[in-house]
């Protein structure tokens, strides 16, 4: 009973944002979640079952695939063909990497790059959020409050229970203000099969989608981070930064074949583990589960769907905060801080993803690197591209004396 209520805090945690990307972009939402629970299944198998995430739909696909929507006349299968190619190229990468090694990658991820990342992720997300809870900001802040006085000061079980308890109370208070409305609830029949459609595929769509992976491979290793710094493992060495990439891969290509849009490791839930404690993967597939079957359960999708938009800001808040928390102590329990090179190269990457971030959000004018269309590398992936490149300068001693350390213990060898 306590695993089947954890799974489902992590249901809630997912669910909000994996069903926005298909309301945005026109596909079946039925579909995305059943995709997040079968391509989290997928990822997991990928990792041998040691990675804790779960997987739902991507945000950072919303602009590329609503321009193939125009493109092709409103026909999102081309789409699906440019989001299976994506997967392609996901699979691809992670070969690449387990031929290079994941030393080899690691060494391009110190704490001041990694720690800023994590950061940047966190504070991304916080702007989305405040919209949501500025709905209503009463409701917002009462839920805000309850999930963070229950993990300040409740013991036991109920501090894992937080989140979940929060969100009841927040649906408790709406309904008295007046903002609840679960008419959809009674009129969604009990049992509904997700609306599955059939790829094509064309260069033009597939020219603008699939650059996106080049964007996204930042965002995946800063979210596989960020989860490993949370469970207090190396995730990118064990089981490896390649079989992750795969798994995420592998999902995608599901997901672009069943009709859905493509997946990600979502840092809400990443968040979740921070606030429970409890690291158990085996959590996370019984949440996939869930996802699995509540997509053919037409009342509690709707259910879900109905729960007031500030409640979920105010959760979200929360959850974006604590990813936010995790960034910080990554780079205070490194001490990375104490030299004036990686000062600079945390600035940097501060500077950039949250400019970037955050002038897009108030103002509409995206700043980034053009990739394909209208398709830019900006935000985070933008951020960590130029933190890794300065890095690399300031701390090129550093790099030469691995390397040099590396031949010599080949050399020794022989």
């Amino acid at each position: 009973m306590k695993k089947a209520i954890l799974s489902i805090q992590h249901l809630l945690a997912m669910f909000g944002a994996t069903v926005l990307v298909p309301l945005l972009t026109g596909f079946d939402p039925s579909v995305a979640i059943f995709c997040a629970g079968v391509g989290t299944l997928l990822f997991h198998k990928c990792t041998d079952f040691k990675v804790p995430v779960f997987l739902g739909s991507s945000f950072a696909f919303i602009s590329v695939i609503n321009q193939v929507a125009e493109t092709f006349n409103g026909d999102l299968s081309y789409a699906q063909g440019g989001i299976i190619v994506a997967g392609l190229i996901y699979v691809v990468m992670s070969i690449i990497v387990r031929v290079v090694g994941p030393e080899k990658v690691k060494k391009f991820f110190p704490p001041q790059v990694t720690g800023a990342m994590i950061i940047v992720i966190g504070l991304n997300l916080i702007p989305t959020a405040i919209d949501m809870a500025m709905n209503n900001l009463l409701v917002a802040l009462i839920t805000l409050g309850v999930a963070v006085g229950i993990n300040q000061f409740a013991k036991g079980s109920i501090r894992q229970f937080s989140v979940i308890i929060a969100i009841f109370v927040g649906i408790v208070v709406s309904k008295f203000v007046g903002i609840t409305d679960f008419s959809a609830v009674s009129q969604a029949s009990y049992f509904s099969i997700p609306n599955f459609s059939a790829p094509k595929f064309s260069l033009e769509a597939v020219i603008i989608i699939a650059p996106v992976v080049l964007a996204v491979f930042m965002e995946h290793v800063g979210d596989i981070t960020t989860n490993g710094a949370v469970v207090g493992k190396n995730f990118l060495e064990d089981p490896g930064l390649h079989k992750t990439l795969l798994g995420d891969g592998i999902a995608t290509l599901f997901a672009g074949f069943m009709g859905g849009p493509a997946n990600t490791t979502y840092g809400e839930n990443t968040a979740l583990l921070a606030i429970t404690k409890n690291y158990d993967p085996k959590l996370l597939r019984l949440t996939a589960v869930f996802a699995i079957v509540i997509s053919c359960v037409g009342k509690f999708g709707a259910f879900l769907q109905s729960i007031p938009t500030a409640v979920m800001g105010g959760i979200s808040i929360y959850l974006f905060s604590m990813i936010t928390f995790i960034g910080i102590k990554t780079i205070r329990d490194s001490e990375c801080y104490k030299e004036n090179g990686n000062l600079s190269v945390m600035l940097i990457i501060l500077v950039i993803g949250l400019t970037t971030c955050y002038v897009k959000h108030f103002t509409g004018v995206e700043i980034g690197i053009p990739i394909a269309g209208n398709s830019k590398l900006t935000g985070l992936s933008l951020a960590a591209l130029v933190g890794i490149i300065v890095n690399i300068l300031i701390n090129y001693k550093d790099f030469k004396k691995e390397e040099s350390s590396s031949i010599g213990e080949l050399a020794s060898t022989k």
